[in-house]
């Protein structure tokens, strides 16, 4: 079981929902990380409360280090 913090609507932290999400197969060049760490930075900040608009829903962290679990093709 798989879950990742994901925002379905901009506004304060209350948006942040922790939520179960399924994994897609791996394309080319793509690997699989069970992430040990994960930044979050002000732009994210921004993206979540819509200083800088995204497409919705989201899944903030985009800079993390973890241990790969699995290879694509």
């Amino acid at each position: 079981m798989t879950h990742a913090i994901r925002i379905h609507a901009y506004g304060g932290p209350e948006k942040l929902v922790w939520e179960e999400v399924s994994l897609r197969q791996l394309r080319p060049g793509e690997v699989r990380l069970r992430h040990t760490a994960i930044g979050l930075n002000y732009v994210e900040v921004l993206q979540r409360t819509g200083g800088i608009p995204v497409r919705l829903p989201f899944i903030p962290g985009n800079e993390g280090a973890g241990v790969i679990e699995e290879l694509g093709p």
